[in-house]
């Protein structure tokens, strides 16, 4: 800890500020991951399978349950479907498009700002580099050698803490925002091809389950009777 706390002593004020910004890159870093890995995952072929046995057996309820278990937003986009089954095949595809539309910012939501964050840390590690070696070159025209060689010291350090630091946290952040880009990217991708399968499945279980439904036709013997 005295390490720790001699650092950040050494590297002035600007480090600190880029430790600020370190903190929200490791929250978003972290929430985006819980968000990916969590109530964001889901196996979307395993889930239209699902949906595909309860829709054969004509099991609109239970469908739409399975949909309510889970927040991901394969089920969203599937239980709008759902819900407009009965309205004809242009319902049911306007639903599934209008809530998929609605989905996607919440998937992509924070991995651009990680860009702008490797910038800004990269450019307050400059100005620390900036002010430390203003400090260097005030210390040479200091007439006493011994703060001379303080504050030549102090003002290389600051430099050169400062400008580890601010490509550190921009290093921390483009890798970041790599693999989430690729998990972000991935859950598009999915949520894209099961749409386009699911309203398939349910152009097909609508017209199975609207004649289900519809009244029987008439037998001769009811017809003769009659």
């Amino acid at each position: 800890m005295s390490w720790l706390s001699e650092v950040f002593h050494k590297g002035g004020p600007f480090f600190i500020v880029n430790t600020f910004f370190l903190a929200i890159v490791i929250g978003v870093i972290v929430e985006r991951s819980i968000y990916f890995l969590g109530r964001g995952h889901l196996n979307a072929k395993a889930f239209l399978e699902q949906l595909r046995k309860l829709l054969s057996a004509n099991n609109v309820d239970r469908a739409k349950k399975l949909c309510d278990a889970t927040t991901a937003p394969v089920a969203r986009v599937a239980k709008a479907g759902l819900n407009r089954l009965h309205r004809g095949e242009a319902a049911v595809a306007q639903a599934m498009e209008e809530t998929m539309t609605d989905t996607l910012p919440e998937v992509k939501t924070r991995i651009g700002a990680l860009w702008s964050l490797a910038n800004i840390s990269t450019l307050v590690g400059l100005l620390g580099t900036i002010t430390g070696l203003i400090a260097t070159f005030a210390a040479i025209g200091d007439a006493n050698p011994a703060d001379r060689q303080k504050r030549l010291s102090d003002g290389i350090s600051e430099a050169m803490y400062n400008t580890a630091y601010g490509l550190s946290i921009a290093l921390v952040c483009m890798i970041g925002h790599l693999l989430l880009s690729a998990a972000m990217k991935k859950v598009v991708a999915d949520l894209e091809a099961f749409s386009l399968r699911f309203e398939n499945l349910l152009a097909d279980g609508g017209n199975t389950a609207a004649q289900s439904r519809a009244p029987a036709a008439p037998t001769e013997d009811e017809n003769q009777s009659a």
